[in-house]
């Protein structure tokens, strides 16, 4: 056989045996139908993946992990601190007094209580020190004047006529009020004396006698505590030093009393000792709001 000829039956072979190779892969790629040979247990290799260049099979990508469904649960908004509630003021130690040396005058004669009691209520109120009432013939006229426009039995000056010669001459205005409790009667004075600045007339003796309160003492402020405790009453009597062997001694002026020593002397006026149409109970002579 000739080099020739040798050389077409080996290209004849070759070209056989290309054929025979690349019709199981044609059959795969128009037989859709027939199904890819399942990977054995451990195997690697995807099923129905090509074999690569090589003639070795190609590797799997790994499977991804599959995230859980759990639902995330939505942040709880954070919820402002509350505050805790501001303690209740506690009432303090409380202090007001008009007096001042000099103010105090005494009564001329033992029927001059009204005007002497005047007079201090005046010199408590002005405060330019160059006014003082003390003169006897002036006490006298504020008698005659709270005389006139008083009417009572007793022809005195009584408290509506202390009154109203308190607001003539420009103290006032004045009123006569009478409050059946001892303890609000007390809270009363003190609370006018707070709001007004000026003085209490206090009807003692159950209407016999007129005494002047200039200050007091309490725990609680009036302004800020309604129910606040009086503690202490600051008082001028015009018939110091001599007072009195039913109703006791006058107090030095501007003494300090406590509610209990007050009382002793400072007790139920009863309507039926004068004219007038207020129901018994403690008589003040109280300055108002203008």
């Amino acid at each position: 056989m000739t080099g020739a000829r040798l050389r077409l039956v080996a290209w004849l072979v070759a070209l056989a045996g290309f054929l025979t190779a690349c019709v199981p892969v044609a059959g795969l790629q128009e037989g859709a139908a027939t199904p890819a040979p399942a990977a054995s247990a451990g195997s690697s290799v995807e099923a129905g993946s090509p074999e690569d260049a090589s003639g070795g099979t190609a590797l799997a990508a790994p499977a991804a992990p599959v995230e859980s469904a759990t639902p995330i649960p939505a942040p709880v908004p954070a919820q402002a601190p509350v505050a805790a509630p501001a303690p209740a003021p506690v009432p303090q130690p409380f202090a007001l007094n008009l007096y001042r040396e000099g103010d105090f005058v005494p009564q001329y004669t033992f029927d001059w209580c009204v005007a002497a009691s005047i007079q201090m209520a005046h010199n408590l109120i002005d405060d330019t020190g160059g006014g003082t009432w003390a003169d006897s013939t002036q006490q006298g006229q504020l008698w005659e004047m709270a005389r006139a426009r008083s009417s009572d039995s007793f022809n005195g000056a009584n408290p509506f006529g202390w009154a109203q010669v308190l607001t003539e001459s420009g103290m006032g205005p004045y009123r006569v009020v009478s409050i059946a409790d001892y303890g609000e009667a007390v809270r009363t004075a003190a609370r006018a004396i707070t709001d007004t600045g000026r003085p209490v007339g206090l009807v003692m003796w159950s209407g016999r006698h007129a005494w002047v309160m200039s200050g007091f003492e309490s725990l609680g402020d009036p302004r800020q505590f309604p129910d606040f405790a009086v503690t202490g009453v600051h008082v001028l009597d015009p018939l110091y030093p001599y007072g009195s062997g039913q109703w006791g001694p006058s107090p030095v002026p501007n003494s300090l009393l406590t509610p209990e020593e007050l009382a002793r002397q400072f007790v139920v006026r009863e309507p039926r000792r004068w004219s007038s149409s207020l129901s018994a109970g403690y008589l003040l002579v109280l300055p108002v709001a203008a």
